[in-house]
C-alpha cells in the first residue's frame, strides 16, 4: 500500500488545517508576514527558500484565504487576512515550544504588550493588563543570548530592532 500524499481521508479539522499550513516553510512564511515582511523577494531572501517552493506556498495560503495579495508602490505584497491573523496563537505557541524543547544557540524573541510595555508570558498573556493582547498590540524584539547562526540579510537586520507585529517592516538595501 502506498503512502498517501494528503490528509483528505482524515475526518478531522486538524488534518484540514495541516492541508493548509502543514507543509515545510508554510508557517515560517506566516511568521514572517506577522513580522511585517510582505514582499516576495524579502521572504525568499530571509527564508533561503526556492522561488518555486515560495510561489507554491503563497498560492496555497492565498487559495485558503490566509493571505491576500495587494499592490503597494507598484509591487505585489502578501498580507495576512483575518484567517491568517487567527493563526497567531499557533505561531506564538510553537515558537515557545521550540524555545523550551529544542536545543541550539539561538536567542529567543521577546514579545511585549505595546500598551503597557510588559513582556507577555509563554501563552501570550500580559500579567500587567490581565488579558492576551492581539498580535497588532505586540512589540517583538531580539532576546539576549548567543546565536551562532545570526543572519545578515536585509530582513534580519530590520528585525534586529524592536518592531510592532503586523506593521510593514522597513527594509533597507
Amino acid at each position: 500500500m502506498s503512502l498517501g500524499t494528503g490528509y483528505d481521508q482524515q475526518g478531522c479539522y486538524l488534518a484540514r488545517a495541516l492541508e493548509v499550513v502543514g507543509e515545510r516553510w508554510t508557517l515560517l512564511i506566516v511568521r514572517d508576514c506577522f513580522y511585517g515582511v510582505r514582499r516576495f523577494t524579502d521572504l525568499r531572501e530571509h527564508l533561503d527558500i526556492s522561488r518555486a517552493v515560495l510561489t507554491a506556498r503563497l498560492d496555497t495560503l492565498m487559495t485558503a484565504g490566509v493571505l491576500r495579495r495587494e499592490v503597494s508602490d507598484g509591487h505585489p505584497e502578501y498580507v495576512l487576512t483575518e484567517a491568517g491573523r487567527a493563526l497567531w496563537p499557533v505561531v506564538y505557541l510553537l515558537t515557545k515550544w521550540g524555545e523550551q524543547y529544542t536545543s541550539g544557540p539561538h536567542p529567543a524573541r521577546v514579545y511585549s504588550h505595546a500598551d503597557c510595555d510588559t513582556d507577555v508570558d509563554d501563552v501570550g498573556h500580559c500579567a500587567s493588563c490581565g488579558y492576551t493582547p492581539d498580535p497588532a498590540d505586540l512589540i517583538v524584539r531580539p532576546g539576549s543570548g548567543p546565536n551562532a547562526m545570526r543572519r545578515d540579510d536585509r530582513v534580519a537586520r530590520a528585525l534586529a530592532e524592536p518592531h510592532r507585529i503586523l506593521t510593514p517592516l522597513e527594509i533597507s538595501s
